[in-house]
């Protein structure tokens, strides 16, 4: 793999060029680009955000950029981090660190000059890639340019001492093995993971429910979730799922050319109650829209797919066809069509107003979805019926 930076779309934008300018006007290589642009740019795919190092103090970094009237915010400036707002999008600028002391969900961290020091606190080696923004020039410091052409994901030294820092890389890991893993995969990272996957019970929901969606999202997330839940680690944080089965379900979306959808996938480990996928989904600080469809998806019902969208809506329909392997061909360009029929045509037929108006609407209803949504002149034939039937 080169050892230059190839060049792309994002290494030419003029807003990034004057954001190097401002903070390393002398080509002293103050700054670095780092992480997932680098490593992303190697493998050929789409860039998505943009993360600078740098061995300028905070301080510094916002001076700098304020005499270049480039603005600025403190996103992160205890951690040494300032976001830089650019044309093109935001730029995290973050200071070198070195940890002072970690807990396995924070760190103490204390700012640093060293470049080979700043890479060794990073998770994986594929993620410890810098790149000169003048010249491209890469600085690889333990191995992750070859770890990316092998498909390897591997910790950077101890992978025991490197999750102790934060337990949340288990997640991590296997969410870039679901990304960029090959097999076999590394059986250090792996039997780190297992030993010390107890350790995810003291994270906070919130970013345990970010890993596994950020996981889910992925092409193909089967494999790695299986392993999970073969190694131990799915039952730490989510003891209700049943990962067998996602397969299935992976090829069904593929199957309907379906893009991928994390939550669908969730809901397909999780039970078929909605009482109980509501209390996973309140225990993981899901959004109430995010529990809502969760709940939705959990009965495994199914039936005539235009019928399901009418009542579940497209998303719900979706969900539960796909989980149940049926086919969602149907919905293609089919937009659900509106119950025309209100209570004012039950009680001009003569029905006095009161409850017997909304039963007769929700049984016309039901006849008119059951047949495949008729036209107006079968929907008061129906009418006509129900009425019949309640006059004296």
């Amino acid at each position: 793999m080169s050892d230059v930076l190839p060049a792309a779309g994002w290494t030419r934008r003029d807003d990034l060029a004057a954001l190097v300018a401002a903070l390393d006007p002398d080509g002293e290589g103050l700054c670095r680009w780092v992480g997932g642009a680098v490593r992303d740019t190697l493998l050929g795919l789409p860039i998505k955000d943009i993360d600078m190092a740098t061995t300028l103090l905070p301080d510094t970094v916002l001076a700098r950029l304020a005499a270049a009237q480039i603005r600025a915010l403190p996103t992160g400036i205890a951690h040494g981090t300032v976001t830089a707002v650019l044309s093109g999008g935001h730029v995290e600028i973050t200071t070198l660190r070195r940890d002072v002391t970690t807990d396995g969900r924070h760190a103490t961290v204390a700012f640093s000059a060293d470049w080979r020091e700043d890479a060794s606190r990073r998770d994986f080696t594929i993620n410890a890639l810098y790149a000169d923004p003048r010249t491209g020039a890469i600085n690889d410091y333990f191995g992750g340019r070859a770890d990316l052409a092998a498909r390897h994901v591997r910790f950077i030294g101890d992978a025991r001492a490197r999750i102790r820092e934060d337990y949340l890389r288990i997640l991590r890991y296997f969410r870039f093995q679901a990304r960029f893993g090959g097999t076999p995969a590394d059986t250090e990272a792996e039997a780190a993971c297992a030993d010390l996957a107890p350790g995810l019970k003291g994270l906070s929901r919130e970013r345990v429910a970010g890993e596994l969606i950020q996981l889910l999202a992925h092409a193909d997330p089967a494999p790695a979730m299986l392993r999970m839940a073969e190694l131990g680690v799915l039952a730490q944080v989510l003891p209700e799922a049943d990962a067998s089965a996602l397969p299935a379900l992976v090829a069904a979306e593929r199957r309907d050319s379906v893009p991928p959808d994390p939550l669908r996938r969730l809901a397909a480990m999780l039970p078929a109650d909605p009482a109980a996928v509501d209390a996973i989904a309140a225990r993981l600080r899901l959004s109430g829209a995010q529990r809502k469809r969760l709940m939705r998806a959990a009965p495994r019902k199914t039936g005539d797919a235009r019928a399901l969208a009418y009542r579940l809506g497209e998303t719900g329909a979706i969900d539960r066809l796909l989980m149940a392997g049926e086919s969602v061909a149907g919905l293609r360009d089919w937009v659900a069509p509106r119950f025309p029929l209100k209570g004012g045509a039950i009680v001009a037929r003569g029905i006095s107003m009161g409850p017997l108006v909304a039963q007769l609407l929700r049984q016309i209803e039901d006849q008119w979805v059951g047949e495949g949504f008729p036209d107006e002149k079968r929907i008061a034939q129906l009418l006509d019926a129900a009425v019949a039937q309640h006059k004296p």
